[in-house]
């Protein structure tokens, strides 16, 4: 078997890790004026205006980004490529969001180019984009390592910027940076993590490579999410659910996701949902057709969770789901829809990847029933 990895970037751990921040601005050279894109209740506390300061005494000026809530948008991406002009370098501080734009960012002002020009790979992305620095505060997304970005279209569908040019020059990863973490989005993150790593780890892309990272980050996950849920300032257990995070990213940017990710972003074509939650309720609606299967990988997967065989792993995530608290529901918005409706959007091109890297065959059949089992839930969380 034959495979390669692509490239991960310079990757720093470590509590307090973002007090080199500047220090490693500075190791770039020419770096002269920084957008830094932030999540806005990050910028409330006050870190937005520190890093700002902290850069300035290093002679380097920063314009702030945070005007953004929930998953990237057009709109989003637009006014944040008008803030950029000028900088040389831009830096991501907060969830997969705050990183995706930032990522397309530094591609988009780099070219001139709107974001759409790059949608879907439609036309190659710029050879030299702006610098890029990535620093998650959420244990999930994993973007930091990845080439792949997501954001709304103009008709508010998901679609996907993918290159090796968006991939962050420089992570920094400081567990104490997620402590704040609401416990629901710890868990709904955690999960997210667990899924692109076990996705990666047994779809018909994976490799013996991603395997790797994707195994030690089922690991990583298994092991502290819980106790990250329960004990917010406990930086052993949150270090290790933001590094299984980041190489989970490194696996899924090798190998891709399948069905729960197909179901996750067919939710977000109905409605707002945290990704994490939505691919969550996805996976366990799917988990015990997936391990019917029983491949070696499927197995190989479990044995990474301390699980004897796959067959074990249905009613392992449903504990543990609960055990990390999380509901089993939709939001209110979802009520308008049923589940024909997120079977159509399962069907939508820009699902059709997650759906085909899936180890089993993904039928009409099954879609139908995988969205009448999602739609059943509760609407109103």
């Amino acid at each position: 078997m034959s495979f390669s990895i692509s490239a991960i970037p310079d990757i720093r751990f470590g509590d307090g890790a973002l007090a080199g921040l500047a220090t490693a601005v500075k190791s770039f050279d020419g770096i002269t004026a920084t957008l830094l894109v932030i999540d806005a209740f990050l910028a409330q506390s006050g870190l937005a205006d520190r890093i700002k300061a902290d850069l300035a005494e290093a002679g380097i000026s920063t314009r702030i980004f945070s005007d953004f809530a929930g998953e990237p948008k057009l709109a989003h991406l637009r006014a944040a490529i008008e803030a950029a002009k000028g900088a040389d370098m831009v830096i991501g501080v907060g969830g997969g969001s705050a990183l995706d734009i930032a990522k397309i960012v530094a591609c988009c002002a780099a070219s001139g180019a709107d974001p759409m020009f790059y949608a879907l790979a439609v036309n190659p992305l710029p050879k030299t984009p702006l610098k890029k620095i990535m620093v998650p505060t959420t244990a999930g997304t994993g973007s930091e390592t990845s080439a792949t970005n997501i954001f709304a279209g103009p008709e508010g569908k998901k679609l996907w910027i993918w290159g090796p040019e968006t991939k962050a020059d420089l992570v920094i990863l400081d567990p104490a940076l997620t402590t704040t973490l609401p416990t629901s989005l710890t868990a709904w993150c955690g999960l997210d993590a667990f899924i692109h790593a076990f996705e990666a780890a047994t779809n018909r892309n994976t490799q013996r490579g991603a395997q790797f990272y994707a195994h030690q980050a089922l690991r990583l996950i298994t092991g502290a999410l819980e106790t990250a849920v329960k004990e917010p300032g406990n930086l052993e257990a949150r270090g290790d659910v933001l590094l299984g995070s980041c190489f989970a990213g490194i696996a899924i940017d090798n190998c891709g996701t399948a069905i729960a990710h197909n179901i996750s972003h067919a939710l977000a074509g109905l409605a707002p949902v945290h990704h994490g939650l939505a691919t969550a309720l996805g996976f366990e609606a799917t988990l015990p057709w997936l391990v019917d299967a029983d491949t070696a990988e499927l197995n190989a997967a479990a044995k990474a969770c301390g699980l004897e065989s796959a067959a074990a792993l249905p009613a392992f995530v449903s504990d543990w789901m609960d055990r990390c608290g999380i509901v089993r529901a939709l939001p209110a918005a979802f009520k308008p829809f049923n589940a024909t409706d997120l079977a159509q959007e399962m069907r939508a091109p820009e699902n059709q990847p997650m759906r085909r890297s899936t180890i089993r065959d993904v039928t009409d059949a099954d879609i139908d029933r995988f969205a009448a089992a999602v739609m059943a839930l509760p609407k109103g969380i």
